[in-house]
């Protein structure tokens, strides 16, 4: 049965998608102006970045239902239009003076679309890459991180020449177009479609369709399994924002780097964010998720029982940029682990539901190491907190696998009994 869609066309409409939402990251370059054009303080500028991002993943779990009954196509739009609409009517809220209307305008709006956004083209895209889920999410995941890469020169220079109010008008409009494009022709493969060489593997016994079970969201919560990814997916989420939120004052106060240094440090971080999503989740299909989450905390409690006793530059700037990877990969590789373990009948609903790692993350991570610095004037003690938890997730990463491996065997008995 020939497909029909061309596969990389949908790639890359998911990628469309997933770069303009990836905007958001770029939120830093309009503090500044917004500060000095509208006299709105930093803290109160933040708090539209804040919402934005509590709303991503809040939204992902609400609306993964959603997703699921109305299609790719549909809650893609939906995005679209959101997000576009939350970032040009951030426009109108600055022209109008109104801080209370750009946070529910940019944080409201465009964090509900940016949830939307994130899982509507993700279950599509396994479905069509069966031979290479790692890959495909990969790809989609790695749009997102490269968003802010691709926005932030652009909003600068745009700012600078026609001001913030057009600014936000024009890239609002410019993302609901290239959301659009990609929401028009993203869709499912027909009914038993599978690519060429692995429909011939499938049809000489060569290889196996052999997804753990097919779930629905209802049923998948109710599993441990459910449970220990959405525990190992917290931990790995909230030691990566934890890095992030505080690297360059971290690398200045442990690392012995100067300022600038520290801040080159933090844009290279970016880089290896973006790479570790292909990087990492291009790996797993060939190592297996589980291998893969398993060198993730191997790798963390390396780096975390290093750093505090580091005397290299170089190696301080190593370790975080290996940390910074695994954060990445653990987003890339969540959709691909969740077919694997669940199938893909509510995929969309299901990462959703896990995806609220990241917004309870993005409040852990930053949180813990504020109060410890707060409390001890030293990082130190951070990374042996952390040390403690990436022991337990790497336990739990270890457990799952071992579980994994044991529901295999019980079901190639129960295949060979039948038989």
């Amino acid at each position: 049965m020939k497909p029909n869609k061309n596969r990389w066309l949908i790639a890359l409409s998911a990628i469309s998608i997933h770069i303009s939402i990836g905007a958001a990251y770029a939120y830093s370059v309009y503090t500044i102006p917004l500060g000095e054009s509208m006299g709105w303080s930093v803290s109160s500028v933040t708090i539209a970045f804040t919402v934005m991002m509590t709303l991503g993943g809040a939204s992902a779990a609400v609306f993964g239902r959603f997703v699921e009954r109305n299609g790719p196509r549909k809650s893609a739009m939906l995005a679209a239009v959101l997000f576009g609409l939350g970032q040009a009517g951030s426009g109108f809220a600055v022209s109008i003076d109104s801080l209370t209307l750009f946070i529910l305008s940019y944080g409201l709006l465009s964090g509900i679309g940016l949830g939307i956004g994130y899982i509507s083209p993700v279950s599509t895209l396994v479905k069509w890459f069966p031979d290479r889920r790692g890959l495909a999410t990969g790809m989609a995941v790695l749009g997102f991180g490269s968003g802010a890469l691709i926005t932030a020169p652009v909003a600068a220079s745009l700012m600078e020449s026609v001001g913030i109010t057009t600014t936000f008008y024009i890239l609002g409009g410019s993302y609901f177009l290239l959301m659009t494009a990609g929401a028009l022709y993203i869709a499912p493969p027909l009914a038993g479609w599978l690519p060429k060489g692995m429909k011939e593997n499938v049809a000489s016994g060569k290889e196996k369709i052999r997804d753990l079970s097919q779930l629905t969201a209802r049923e998948s919560v109710k599993t441990k399994h459910f449970w220990m990814l959405w525990t190992i997916m917290l931990i790995n989420t909230s030691a990566g924002i934890m890095m992030i939120s505080v690297a360059s004052p971290m690398a200045q106060s442990i690392g012995g780097m100067t300022a600038g240094a520290a801040a080159v440090m933090v844009g290279i971080m970016g880089i290896f964010n973006g790479a570790g999503r292909i990087g990492w989740a291009a790996a797993s299909d060939y190592l297996s998720r589980p291998v893969v989450f398993i060198i993730f905390f191997i790798i963390q409690l390396v780096a975390f029982v290093t750093l505090p006793v580091i005397g290299s530059a170089i190696l301080f700037q190593i370790l975080i940029f290996l940390v910074v990877s695994c954060y990445g990969g653990g987003f890339s590789n969540l959709p691909a682990f969740i077919a694997d373990l669940f199938g893909t009948k509510e995929l969309g609903a299901i990462h959703g539901y896990l995806l609220t790692t990241w917004s309870l993350g993005g409040l852990i991570g930053p949180t813990l190491v504020s109060q410890i610095y707060a409390a001890t004037g030293s990082y130190i003690p951070v990374f042996y907190v952390f040390i403690g938890l990436i022991i337990v997730a790497l336990v739990i990463s270890i457990m799952l696998k071992a579980n994994i491996r044991g529901v295999r065997k019980e079901q190639a008995q129960t295949t060979r009994k039948v038989a």
